[in-house]
């Protein structure tokens, strides 16, 4: 059983943590191949924990919207199978490449917003315009990318829909405590917690953590579960959801990044706050 904190104890450890991070802010570079994401304040850092039994503690810059960019994918994922279950690993893989996120290497080798608002309990969730024509003008490379696969017969749809569906979920915007919060189901067994609905199976819900663990930092994933071990999904706006078996879930925002393309503060926050609380699932 992993440990658990009280409220108090919770926000006293973050503040802690905060303080130590802060002379280390502005580290990193910024996604800035994505235009709209250069023009963010490197500085920023926001933390929220939000527990299974309904606490909430948070500091920082915790109101503050951001572009989640691949954190979206955890909710695509569940979305998906849901829609057509596990048929869907005929097609997609379960294991890290080992790769950057935008390496053409892996093709070759392989050849709803609103889902998302009932998960954060917040229908003021929505897609960044801004963000969503920044990544379709500058996205060369996801361009590259799609229309490779579609080369191989492993896009079925027309290329610019794909990528349209692709920038726009990419560009939902949200707070460190609307994420949070959207990510309790996979920390509470399937389950939104309050008020109570079951989103996944608990099976499912283990799987979806278990790839968290070992894809969700890019190639930078062995690293993470090294240093933080718990499940968690990156992405490039500096972004980092983390999940807590029957615990927490963990939202952090940082947006310089490392070489990796993950939050470079965020992750050293996870690995902080992981090891102060024993909470690592190792």
């Amino acid at each position: 059983m992993l440990k658990r904190l009280t409220q108090s104890g919770l926000q006293s450890l973050i503040d802690s943590i905060r303080r130590a991070v802060e002379p280390r802010l502005g580290e990193g570079r910024l996604a800035d191949y994505i235009p709209e994401l250069g023009k963010v304040d490197p500085k920023k850092l926001g933390i929220v924990v939000a527990t299974v039994t309904g606490d909430f503690a948070s500091t920082g810059d915790v109101e503050e919207l951001f572009s989640i960019q691949s954190i979206s994918k955890v909710f695509t994922l569940t979305m998906a199978l849901g829609k057509v279950g596990d048929i869907l690993w005929e097609r997609v893989g379960r294991e890290p490449s080992g790769s950057s996120f935008d390496s053409i290497i892996q093709l070759e080798h392989n050849r709803g917003i609103r889902f998302v608002r009932f998960l954060a309990d917040d229908e003021s969730v929505v897609i960044d315009p801004a963000v969503a024509r920044s990544e379709t003008e500058a996205g060369y490379r996801n361009r590259a990318l799609a229309n490779y696969m579609r080369a191989f017969g492993n896009l079925h749809h027309p290329v610019d829909w794909t990528l349209g569906v692709y920038f726009h979920q990419c560009a939902i915007a949200m707070n460190c405590r609307q994420l949070a919060r959207a990510g309790l189901f996979l920390a509470n067994r399937g389950e939104v917690p309050a008020p109570a609905a079951k989103v996944v199976s608990p099976r499912r819900a283990r799987r979806i953590n278990s790839l968290m663990l070992t894809c969700g930092q890019y190639d930078g994933s062995g690293d993470f579960a090294y240093r933080v071990g718990l499940p968690g999904k990156s992405g490039v706006g500096g972004g980092v959801l983390a999940i807590v078996p029957g615990v927490a879930s963990i939202a952090v925002w940082s947006p310089a990044l490392n070489e990796q393309g993950n939050s470079l503060i965020g992750t050293q926050v996870l690995e902080q706050l992981a090891a102060r609380t024993e909470w690592s699932i190792f």
